[in-house]
């Protein structure tokens, strides 16, 4: 049973019984970059963590590209030092699904201005954070802790107008943690199209 329940983790099939829960330490991941190399989520420990759940054929997604508002966020976290990884899970053949280099030139394209971008084509390090749509955040602390999970801000339209006066929810726990600040909304609500998931 040991040697079955080994063999599932390392398949990514027993994921959901290590879920990510915020106030708990966040699960590794090991994934491809769009910079040719291997990242490992535990690697990144001492340092701050945006997780972004990605696909651009989403219109969600589109909404916060196309207006410049993930661009902006990408920019001023990652010059405090905090590592931004953007995560395609979907997987080939389902809609959105590309190759590491071409994400690497799609977000090029978009001016994107995250740390990495990251392929996960088999879905673990999605379901391991049970992320479930496109976009959805996560954030973790310089000690590897969970510390928000869910949507970019508080208003769920697909217009990329509605970004301005929307209340930022990433910006704000990022900004809480760079300040040694327990996150006040630590948990809320992703919208967005669904993770194409094998």
């Amino acid at each position: 049973m040991k040697n079955l329940f080994a063999h599932l983790i390392a398949f990514g099939l027993a994921t959901s019984c290590f879920a990510a829960q915020v106030g708990k330490p966040a699960p590794d991941f090991s994934l491809p970059g769009t910079d040719g190399k291997t990242w490992k989520l535990s690697d990144q420990k001492g340092k701050v963590v945006v997780l972004e759940w990605f696909n651009e054929g989403c219109p969600f997604v589109q909404k916060h590209y196309t207006s410049g508002n993930v661009q902006k966020l990408q920019k001023e976290t990652t010059s405090q030092g905090v590592v931004w990884m953007t995560i395609l899970s979907s997987a080939p053949g389902k809609q959105g699904y590309v190759t590491v280099s071409q994400l690497g030139k799609d977000l090029a394209r978009l001016k994107a201005s995250s740390t990495v971008g990251l392929v996960d084509p088999t879905g673990v390090a999605g379901k391991a954070f049970e992320a479930k749509t496109t976009p959805h955040l996560f954030v973790i602390n310089s000690s590897g802790v969970l510390v928000y999970e869910g949507a970019i801000d508080d208003n769920s339209s697909a217009d990329p107008k509605t970004v301005s006066g929307a209340k930022n929810y990433v910006r704000l726990a990022v900004d809480s943690v760079l300040k040694g600040e327990a996150v006040k909304e630590a948990t809320t609500k992703p919208y967005g199209c669904s993770v194409k998931y094998p």
